[in-house]
């Protein structure tokens, strides 16, 4: 199976929305939403989905964490979280 972008969008943004406000989802529960359980699924999808996360976070539609702090996401390495930007 083939996800587009579409599709992974789809499924972050309603991850995050499910969450609620304050709270965190891993990448690879967006992943595992379009791919399925098994790692031949949603494995290569989390790349797709970090290009996704990036390009939601910077049209200001998402925000990335890393140890629970925002970051930039142009410039962050390693383990991350994405959430939904506060509604101040």
């Amino acid at each position: 199976m083939t996800a587009d972008h579409d599709q992974l969008e789809a499924a972050i943004l309603s991850l995050v929305s499910e969450r609620g406000q304050g709270k965190t989802i891993c990448p690879s529960e967006a992943a595992r939403r379009v791919g399925g359980d098994h790692p031949d699924g949603w494995g290569p999808l989390m790349q797709p989905i970090r290009r996704v996360a990036v390009r939601l976070a910077q049209e200001g539609r998402l925000v990335i964490t890393r140890k629970g702090r925002p970051v930039d996401p142009e410039d962050f390495r390693g383990v991350y979280r994405l959430m939904a930007p506060s509604s101040e």
